[in-house]
């Protein structure tokens, strides 16, 4: 049971600054078609991270195309912080706005769904749903502390209403969300997965599944994403969260319970996401510092045509989406780091890299002259202490990924600067370093984070090689790894 509607998710290439895909269901050339989600109950008691326990949850699906005898063919879709199960397709004939990877997912597409069976998951924790905050709390209903029966609720008493889970939802991460999928794939019967695709968050649970379920996944798709955030995208995230937990009508998170919704707080939250979403470049095509009305207005309200479009972004979503869920979902990218099994301390190597370095510019520090000395010796503290920290982080990476059996390929996208290409490549550079199959492709494209919901041929084109390309089942007497990497000046293939 939902408190909130079921509204179809906001991850979609933004209408205002491109258009949408508004199509008439019908006329769609290579869709799905209509498409009916499926819930699939887990009555078994769902321990977390955080080491608290769901007594029970459900999941939300959708699937396209047709499973095999074999069940060889399965791809598993990832969705990232504002997705949902609704990848592909349409919900009814009045629907009028496809599945939020629709361009990538269907017959003939990049995932071609003549020759996949794919499936979307709607996380725990969502708000489209899958349990999560937004779902009745079971405690509420057959609790003995309260006292409460569930076949004879006091209507006249809130106290005994059923009550949504709100902030008492535990907080999830990654890990446990691959945990419930692996647990749905042994509901489906799909012990190996052909492959699982996400994009930036998606791209995380990709990549988590390979470290956690190496022996359950053929290939691993990690999209514009990122080995864990970095202090400046937790620092966003602070912000957006703030912004949600300072909003008066957040009622300490029971908004539902009081009747209010901090509206205000999720508009905000969500335009700063939006900044970091896009660049400076499109934002500057689109907008520029036009004036929504031809001239300074000299007040507060929106003046320029940038401000109309974050307000509308921030509007929009703040209609269709769950404030605690928010917080949620941006507290377990945070949290995500898959090298926290794998810690450090065996990071040999990369202490010998890096007093091997030291000691480089240390000899040329004793050969300079006098005056120059203290100048050169700071210069080594930071580059050994940068090196150290680089060091230790791919030692750690390595270590993660050193008994994954899968084959990989790493997308990122040049003006993406919410995870940059160099965050990619440290994913690369880690799985080259322990001989594992990875195909690399930096993708010239100007729409910067955003760019993995977009049709970019090049993009398309390299995911339908990897799903289709024959596997290396020895790796060893193979080419132990590949790296493509197309540079930001290379225009081929990059959408206009």
């Amino acid at each position: 049971m939902n408190a909130r509607p079921n509204n179809t998710s906001d991850q979609s290439p933004t209408d205002t600054l491109h258009s949408a895909s508004l199509v008439n269901p019908m006329d769609s050339v290579g869709s799905v078609g209509i498409i009916t989600p499926q819930i699939f109950h887990f009555a078994e008691p769902l321990t977390l991270e955080c080491n608290r326990t769901l007594p029970s949850f459900d999941l939300i699906i959708e699937t396209y195309g047709t499973l095999n005898s074999d069940k060889s063919n399965a791809v598993l879709i990832c969705h990232a912080l504002s997705g949902s199960h609704h990848a592909a397709g349409f919900h009814s004939d009045d629907d009028k706005k496809a599945g939020w990877w629709d361009n990538m997912i269907g017959p003939n597409k990049a995932i071609d769904t003549n020759r996949f069976y794919v499936v979307c998951v709607n996380n725990i924790g969502s708000c489209f749903g899958s349990t999560g905050p937004t779902t009745i709390n079971p405690d509420s209903i057959d609790s003995d502390q309260n006292n409460v029966n569930k076949n004879s609720l006091d209507k006249k008493n809130p106290a005994s209403e059923p009550q949504v889970y709100g902030p008492d939802f535990p907080l999830v991460t990654i890990k446990d969300w691959v945990k419930t999928q692996a647990m749905l794939s042994d509901r489906l019967g799909i012990d190996v997965w052909h492959a699982i695709v996400g994009g930036s968050m998606g791209g995380m649970q990709a990549l988590q599944w390979s470290v956690d379920y190496p022996n359950r996944l053929k290939r691993c798709v990690v999209i514009a994403s990122t080995p864990k955030l970095s202090a400046q995208n937790i620092a966003f995230n602070e912000v957006a969260r703030q912004s949600i937990l300072s909003d008066p009508d957040f009622k300490e998170g029971r908004y539902l319970q009081a009747g209010t919704y901090p509206r205000r707080g999720l508009i905000l939250a969500r335009m700063v996401g939006h900044i970091t979403y896009l660049t400076d470049d499109a934002m500057k095509a689109k907008f520029g510092r036009d004036l929504k009305s031809g001239k300074f207005m000299y007040g507060y309200d929106v003046e320029f045509q940038v401000e109309s479009y974050l307000r509308y972004q921030g509007e929009r979503f703040s209609e269709n989406f769950d404030a605690n869920t928010y917080l949620l979902m941006t507290k377990a990218l945070d949290y995500f780091d898959p090298t926290r099994d794998y810690p450090s301390a065996m990071a040999t190597d990369s202490t010998k890299s890096a007093a091997q370095l030291k000691d480089s510019i240390a000899t040329s520090v004793e050969s300079s002259k006098q005056s120059t000395q203290p100048a050169l010796e700071g210069t080594v503290a930071t580059i050994d202490e940068s090196e150290q920290n680089r060091q230790q982080e791919l030692s750690a990476l390595k270590a993660a990924f050193a008994h994954t059996q899968c084959q990989y390929l790493v997308v990122s996208f040049t003006t993406d600067w919410r995870f940059a290409p160099e965050r990619s490549q440290e994913i690369v550079d880690a799985l080259m370093a322990t001989g594992k199959p990875v195909n690399y492709i930096n993708v010239d494209a100007p729409h910067g984070h955003d760019s993995f919901l977009f049709d970019i041929p090049r993009y398309m084109g390299a995911v339908r090689g990897f799903l289709t390309a024959p596997f290396i089942t020895d790796s060893k007497s193979k080419q132990p790894a590949q790296s493509t990497n197309q540079s930001s000046q290379q225009k081929s293939g990059a959408r206009s």
